[in-house]
């Protein structure tokens, strides 16, 4: 018989900007000092942000100097979604320098308000006051009712009247702010916000060209069109959200080239817009945006209400007792396929690490037609169906912004699930393809969300398929599915030791 060549899959499953259709509860009781005077207003000057790698530097801990004059060590309260990996990341310090009454896991979440007395090894920082919920950030239930359609078609502003040309036709400006948020999933509320603050576009009109062709400030013309500026914008977040998550995002560059560390204190969804502005301003004008009087947080509570109160009715986005619903590979038993991908970006070249790829058995490379089935990892229902995307709602309530949902994405048009649907595990979803975003070779590309955040792949609550486990590597899409002694390498060019069957 002679030999199956795997199907090679891309080294960058790349779902960014536009799809094959379209392109061919605070963070603790501490003092807050803003940086600068809260006072400062930041000019309308566009400013050119630099070009910061996507991944930050991970620096050596500090290890304290027993010469130095000792500071007050700082009370910390754990935050949902916090790990020991990330609080030592963010604080600087080593595991053995944290004390607490409670017995930390080594992996996994820590519960939220456990008191954590942590040696302050810190110089100067950003205030640690929270400026953003992070279900402000991320498309979370906060937000799962607003008509963003309604909403843009309502206010009469030069939004309301732009559509651009993506793909195979025009769309309007609301469509694409609804698809931007929906791909990425953060919150259409604060994408609005954005794009008033920073170009008067929802209820008003540029007043230059650099706001009618730049109005998110990304000043580049790679990235003209309210698409790429959206597109970049959520970038960033995603950036410093889940980074902040992870812990290995603590300190940020301003234009002028300065460099600050981020109070350790923060959440995650501060983290995600200190970290975007910071793109956008040097430091004093970043305090005004975020802190100052007319500020952008000032801007978004007077569009759509107190988003503070509407934090508080549906965080922790993480519940203390959060745990993965049992799942399976995401393809039909007894069929060798291939773990093409470790842990990488679920949408976007720079998103959260939530994301694995599995490629089908074949005799060609490349982007080839394939009749092999992508399979339900678990039951629900389907509530997005649409240019190679499918989006699995675990919980069935049809809504994909709560509780469990499954991404997969390169999903051929040809016999894929419609909206609707309801599955049991194993069931049917589609053919693996190309489709959905720039990829070299024939593949799926699954994600999970909770509550509307991206839950890393490899992180403290890692994907688990059949038993496997997934586990980081050194870099993005390297990595490995552990089984006990089973272990599976991600491998794009499909050698033997990526090769991984569902077993009934």
């Amino acid at each position: 018989m002679a030999a199956v060549l795997w199907a090679f899959a891309i080294l960058a499953c790349s779902q960014t900007f536009l799809s094959s259709e379209e392109i061919a509860a605070t963070a603790g009781a501490a003092p807050s000092i803003p940086v600068a005077s809260a006072s400062a207003t930041p000019t309308a000057t566009l400013v050119a942000a630099p070009e910061v790698s996507a991944t930050p530097t991970i620096h050596v801990t500090a290890t304290l100097d027993p010469r130095a004059t000792p500071k007050p060590p700082i009370l910390y309260y754990t935050q949902a979604g916090d790990t020991l990996a990330s609080i030592t990341g963010r604080f600087g310090v080593r595991e053995d320098q944290i004390t607490s009454d409670e017995i930390l896991p080594q992996n996994g979440l820590i519960k939220p308000n456990v008191l954590l007395i942590i040696p302050d090894t810190l110089g100067e920082t950003t205030t640690a006051t929270m400026v953003m919920p992070d279900s402000e950030v991320v498309y979370s239930p906060s937000a799962s009712s607003f008509d963003v359609i309604k909403f843009v078609e309502g206010t009469n502003g030069y939004l309301s009247h732009y559509s651009q040309q993506m793909g195979r036709g025009n769309k309007t400006g609301a469509e694409i702010v609804k698809q931007v948020a929906l791909e990425n999933s953060i919150s259409p509320y604060l994408l609005l916000a954005i794009l008033e603050y920073k170009s008067h576009w929802v209820y008003g009109q540029p007043t230059n060209l650099a706001e009618a062709e730049y109005p998110m400030g990304k000043v580049d013309y790679d990235y003209r069109g309210l698409y790429h500026q959206l597109s970049w914008t959520v970038q960033q977040l995603s950036i410093g959200y889940y980074g902040w998550r992870a812990g290995i995002l603590y300190e940020m560059m301003f234009p002028d080239g300065t460099w600050i560390r981020m109070d350790p204190r923060i959440n995650a969804g501060t983290a995600a817009v200190q970290y975007l502005f910071a793109r956008l301003y040097n430091k004093a004008e970043w305090v005004g945006a975020l802190y100052g009087d007319n500020s952008m947080p000032e801007l978004l509570e007077k569009m759509f209400g107190n988003y503070l109160e509407r934090a508080l009715t549906v965080e922790p986005l993480y519940p203390p007792d959060l745990t993965q619903p049992t799942l399976n590979l995401p393809f039909m038993v007894n069929r060798p396929w291939s773990f093409t991908g470790g842990p990488h970006s679920a949408w976007g070249p720079d998103g959260a690490l939530a994301a694995l790829d599995f490629a089908p058995p074949s005799m060609s490379p490349g982007c080839v037609d394939s009749n092999e089935w992508v399979a339900a990892m678990a039951s629900g229902v389907i509530v997005r169906s649409e240019n190679g995307l499918v989006i699995e709602d675990l919980d069935g309530d049809g809504n994909e912004m709560t509780g469990w949902n499954i991404m997969y994405l390169h999903i051929a048009t040809r016999d894929r699930v419609a909206v609707g649907t309801r599955l049991e595990a194993g069931d049917k979803i589609g053919h693996p393809s190309c489709e959905g975003g720039s990829a070299t070779g024939t593949h799926t590309h699954v994600a999970r969300k909770y509550n509307g955040e991206w839950i890393l792949a490899g992180g403290p609550m890692p994907f688990m398929l059949n038993g496997y486990m997934a586990v980081n590597g050194g870099s993005p899409y390297d990595g490995e599915l552990v089984n006990g002694d089973r272990v599976v390498i991600a491998d794009p060019l499909s050698s033997s030791r990526s090769i991984i069957t569902r077993t009934p």
